[in-house]
């Protein structure tokens, strides 16, 4: 398998994109303007105490509180063998360990989503090239992906050999293979770094940052530039000076793979990254076979719905729907990654009756997620028959990074249509008659749904001005949320129609024909302030700005004619 890491490195920004294949798998982006805190140290200063969840609050310096769980307290790992430390742990009220203006040393572990603040740890983890120290702790562990027992137990007498008494160590995935000089070189660089780290907390004031992690192109080199890497390629002479500079106290053997991109085609472009995110931003994914998946977020988890599409197969039903689950299982493993999604993940692949092809799915599905850096677990299949898992949360998701909350829906992915919109006019229409004096009323909405409220040939509103007995001015206002409505005015009709008509008959005005006539195709359509003009033969000029004259006006719109 071919590896490529590609750097688009700006002077405001620096994008990542990991190639397996030439397939994107993993994509990053960092922006200069903000603040990344993950992996960051802080002396803090307890704000909060919270016996009833068993947490925290510490102010570090940033927007918002960070939250610290009592699991986080010193000299405490999450893993199996520690299942007793953990009950005690727990059982303990946080109240008895910290109060109110203690100053606590925390490390942040999960950035800020949504309205929750930062999470912090006290167990602090210092990441070098080959392991991670953990000051707080006393554990040797080693890297899950190193699978080979006499590797692994090789390893770990290693580091038992050389970390400081009393401290942890992570053997990381990298060290395979390494002999007792490169990891005790990178431990002596972690000591040193704990020692100053010691040191600059005494003293000052809180809160106040004490360590400042890497910034992402230190992070990619020390943590994903392997040996398995081919070709690390970056596009700027500053960027590719700085990556050589990172690799020669990181990995010196590997500086040689380091390329400057000289193409004329922006670097992300020629290697095909920009429709890979694009398609990684997108709800349904489809899959070679014809068939798709659809990629469901909601802040409690992801749901993952796979389904045949257009893949009908060749041979019978139960065999088209396990090769769609197989694909499908590959695809998601892939679509975690890329997209970075953390969380519960629930996945309802088609139904299948044998247990065998069961099993081969879930076998598959775990075995594309052992290519993950970050942990998932398959936990299984529900009675419900849906696939249950979960994948550790660190950092925003792709979507949250690139994208922000639509303006119209605020999140929830529909508005009200058209139809609905237009009875919520008309009964706004109707309180304000009930409520207010005036012989007219004047309101501005979204055009599209101004177009249902008139009517063809403005038939609805003729109908709501008899009803009511009073004059009704709707203009189209493009810069409206489709779901607002805006009163502007209450009053009587003939200083309303100076509102609502913004042009009078023989003017003379210059206007940009939008779009054709519905209804008469050959006519084109502008807006004057939202108020339709009626260009005749106008579609011919689409898009282009044109001198016309009104020959007549009415309420919703007016007529005009070439110049």
């Amino acid at each position: 398998m071919s590896k490529e890491i590609l750097a688009d490195v700006d002077r405001d920004q620096i994008r990542i994109g990991v190639l397996e294949d030439r397939q994107l798998v993993e994509y990053y982006v960092e922006r200069t303007h903000d603040e990344r805190v993950i992996g960051n140290i802080y002396k803090g200063k307890v704000a909060n105490v919270l016996p009833g969840i068993q947490a925290a609050f510490v102010d570090i310096g940033l927007e918002k509180n960070a939250f610290l769980y009592i699991g986080d307290l010193y000299n405490f790992k999450h893993n199996s063998e520690d299942e007793d430390v953990f009950n005690a742990v727990t059982k303990t009220s946080i109240k008895d360990v910290l109060h109110v203006g203690q100053e606590v040393l925390v490390q942040v572990v999960k950035e800020s989503m949504g309205s929750k603040g930062a999470r912090v740890s006290m167990n602090i983890t210092l990441p070098g090239r080959y392991l991670v120290l953990m000051p707080t702790v006393d554990y040797i562990g080693i890297s899950r992906r190193i699978e080979n027992e006499e590797e692994r137990h090789r390893l770990k007498t290693l580091a038992e050999k050389i970390r400081p008494p009393h401290m942890g160590v992570i053997v990381r995935t990298v060290a395979e293979g390494k002999d007792i000089d490169e990891l005790k070189a990178d431990m002596e660089y972690l000591v040193r770094l704990w020692d100053n780290i010691q040191k600059k907390q005494k003293g000052g004031k809180v809160p106040r940052l004490i360590y400042k992690d890497m910034n992402l192109l230190a992070r990619i080199v020390r943590d994903i530039f392997t040996p398995e890497v081919n070709k690390f390629y970056v596009n700027t002479s500053f960027g590719y000076e700085k990556v050589r500079e990172l690799a020669s106290f990181i990995s010196p053997s590997l500086m040689d793979r380091v390329s400057l991109y000289m193409g004329q085609e922006d670097i992300f472009e020629y290697f095909n990254i920009e429709s890979e995110t694009q398609r990684a931003l997108e709800r349904k994914v489809w899959l070679k076979s014809g068939g798709y998946i659809v990629i469901d977020h909601t802040e409690a988890l992801t749901a993952i719905d796979v389904n045949t599409g257009k893949f009908v197969g060749s041979i019978d039903l139960e065999d088209t729907v396990v090769k769609t689950n197989l694909e499908a299982a590959k695809e998601i493993a892939k679509q975690l990654r890329l997209r970075d999604i953390g969380g519960i993940v629930i996945i309802d692949f088609i139904d299948m009756n044998s247990q065998e092809h069961k099993k081969m799915v879930i076998e598959t599905l775990e075995a594309e997620l052992k290519k993950d850096r970050t942990k998932a677990h398959v936990l299984g299949i529900t009675n419900l028959g849906l696939v249950e898992m979960t994948r550790k949360k660190v950092r925003q998701s792709l979507d949250e990074v690139l994208e922000k909350v639509c303006p119209y829906c605020e999140g929830r992915g529909r508005i009200l249509s058209e139809d609905t919109m237009a009875k919520k006019v008309e009964r706004e229409i109707a309180r304000i008659f009930r409520t207010r004096r005036g012989e007219a009323i004047l309101l501005e909405v979204h055009p599209s749904v101004a177009a249902v409220v008139i009517g063809a040939g403005g038939s609805r509103l003729s109908y709501l001005e008899q009803r009511y007995g009073k004059y009704i001015f709707i203009k189209g206002k493009d810069d409206l949320h489709p779901e607002e409505i805006r009163i502007k005015a209450v009053g009587s009709k003939a200083k309303l129609e100076n509102f609502a008509m913004p042009v009078r008959e023989g003017q003379t005005i210059d206007v940009v024909l939008e779009e054709a006539h519905i209804s008469n195709p050959k006519n084109g359509i502008a807006r004057v302030d939202g108020y339709v003009i009626d260009v005749e033969d106008g579609a011919d000029y689409l898009g282009l700005k044109v001198k016309v004259q009104i020959n007549k006006t009415y309420r919703t719109y007016a007529k005009a004619s070439l110049i």
